[in-house]
């Protein structure tokens, strides 16, 4: 866990350094939520209505009902992967000593949209399937879909990077991220744990003010305090994904070159996210860093 500190005060550093880098989750939750606004009127629109035995109005889905909320799933996930994509590739120059700005993060994760789609694809159907089970199944399916989830976001941590860097398919990238996580799962394990750590510090604050409001009960003060707390958790929630981008560049960066990026030559990065012992190094045959031209 002290590992993991050093290594998000790192990221902090990265990202007081090109500050320019938080926009990009922010421009993720905008994009998302327009995309959330545009389906949800168009799934609402496929709805058919019907008058119960009650008198009560009653809407009841169809085919292109279920059909638009798929593609829901799936453009939320173009989206954040998209942005996550730009932010990799900015932390990697930033990384690699060279400045950059949103205008060349996102050209390059515009060279990747070939791969963005389809790893959306195969992302939004995942998210599909695990709420199924944690609807399907009750308070055990919310515990399996827990541990399927937690289990998706650990194998892949390092696609996004993957796609960047190495511009693989979605399967490809999901195959080799696996390959980097049988070098390092222990490693990765604890930080995503740490960057856990971090975001529930960040946003307890938000969550306080937000909880004071509520125990107000005046209209006057619970407005302005929730405003305020949803201001808070957007700022946590734009920084914390600004820093888990960063973080799992410094760990793809790594664990191609075998190098300690020099952002994070102040902390233990190599026993953080080091090769097990007798697991080799397992991580040269991924691309050095530019821009390769694999297929998958």
């Amino acid at each position: 866990m002290q590992r993991s500190w050093a290594l998000a005060k790192s990221s902090w550093a990265v990202l007081k350094s090109e500050k320019g880098l938080l926009w990009l989750p922010v421009l993720s939750f905008i994009f998302s939520a327009i995309v959330v606004g545009v389906f949800a009127l168009a799934v609402w629109a496929t709805l058919g209505k019907d008058t119960g035995l009650n008198g009560k109005e009653e809407y009841s889905a169809n085919v292109v009902t279920y059909v638009l909320g798929f593609c829901t799933y799936i453009g939320v996930a173009f989206v954040q992967t998209y942005f996550l994509a730009a932010l990799c590739a900015g932390a990697n120059e930033r990384l690699q000593g060279r400045d950059t700005t949103i205008g060349t993060a996102l050209a390059v994760a515009n060279t990747r949209l070939h791969r963005i789609l389809p790893w959306a694809v195969l992302s939004a159907t995942v998210s599909v399937i695990i709420q199924a089970i944690e609807e399907r199944f009750g308070f055990l399916g919310r515990i399996i879909a827990g541990l399927i989830g937690a289990a998706w976001n650990v194998v892949t941590f390092l696609t996004v990077p993957i796609i960047v860097f190495e511009d693989l398919g979605p399967l490809a990238a999901l195959k080799r991220s696996g390959h980097l996580l049988k070098q390092t799962w222990g490693e990765n394990l604890m930080a995503q744990i740490g960057l856990g750590v971090v975001a529930l510090v960040a946003f307890l604050p938000g969550v306080v003010v937000i909880g004071l409001g509520i125990a107000a009960g005046d209209v006057l003060v619970t407005v302005p305090l929730v405003a305020v707390g949803a201001a808070l958790l957007a700022v946590a929630a734009s920084i914390v994904s600004a820093l888990s981008g960063i973080y799992r560049t410094a760990l793809y960066r790594y664990a191609i070159d075998g190098q300690v990026p020099e952002a994070f030559a102040s902390t233990d990065m190599q026993h953080a996210f080091g090769a097990r012992k007798g697991g080799g190094s397992g991580f040269g045959s991924g691309s050095g860093g530019g821009f390769a031209g694999s297929s998958n």
